[in-house]
């Protein structure tokens, strides 16, 4: 089942970057899981609803799109798995949604499918990037059969 991540902005400092490339490396052997960036805006009145119409642009009709919101429901690892196993067999593009450092635009969160937190915290955004490729990577095992606790 193909995945995406849409974010705004990109990951600057290196540690971000050789994080996110470890998990998609390890994500490699279990799903084909994709990487679009939209460019941040700076703050101002317009920018949200700019990063908004760009994260949209790349959102096809069929995509089932999880919007992460902080005032939305978490789940836990293993049931994040079994949303994924539930999802598979419906065969359409399950694409993750993360807003940059103003969050993400009302019109972005009406079209998601689903809303889900991290966390009641507040994380930068390419934080929370980098934590949902680990917990997509960790489904992955979970479903695998894996061994996914170290």
């Amino acid at each position: 089942m193909p995945a995406a991540i849409i974010c705004a902005g990109r990951l600057r400092e290196k540690y971000w970057q050789d994080a996110a490339a470890e998990y998609m490396k390890r994500m490699s052997r279990y799903n084909k899981l994709e990487i679009v960036e939209v460019p941040d805006q700076p703050e101002g009145p317009q920018a949200m609803k700019k990063e908004g119409e760009d994260m949209l642009r790349h959102i096809r009709p069929d995509d089932y799109v999880v919007a992460l919101c902080i005032d939305a429901p978490q789940m836990d690892s293993p049931r994040l798995a079994a949303f994924f196993r539930e999802r598979a067999p419906l065969g359409n593009r399950v694409v993750f949604v993360i807003g940059g450092s103003l969050g993400l635009h009302e019109d972005v969160i009406r079209r998601a499918d689903k809303k889900l937190s991290m966390s009641p915290m507040t994380f930068p955004h390419q934080l929370a990037r980098v934590m949902l490729l680990e917990q997509i990577y960790r489904a992955h095992k979970i479903n695998a059969g894996e061994r996914y606790h170290k």
